[in-house]
């Protein structure tokens, strides 16, 4: 298997129910914590873009902010 440096998911979890959803978004991370790869995610869920070290804000095409996790920023 593969293993990328960068994976890029617009809307990894959009249709699907919430079991599956969750066990993606699991997997997503593991992959981050266990071989460093980068996760570059295109998200409407509040609380998954919470996990996540920094998050970007956009509204009509501009990035409007950026914020850190607390956990980035100690990294």
């Amino acid at each position: 298997m593969l293993r990328p440096k960068i994976l890029f998911a617009d809307e990894p979890t959009g249709n699907l129910d919430q079991h599956t959803a969750q066990n993606i978004i699991e997997q997503l991370f593991a992959l981050n914590k266990q071989h460093g790869t980068t996760l570059v995610m295109v998200t409407h869920d509040n609380a998954l873009a919470a996990r996540c070290d920094r998050v970007f804000t956009m509204q009509a095409g501009e990035i409007t902010s950026e914020t850190h996790s607390k956990s980035a920023q100690e990294a």
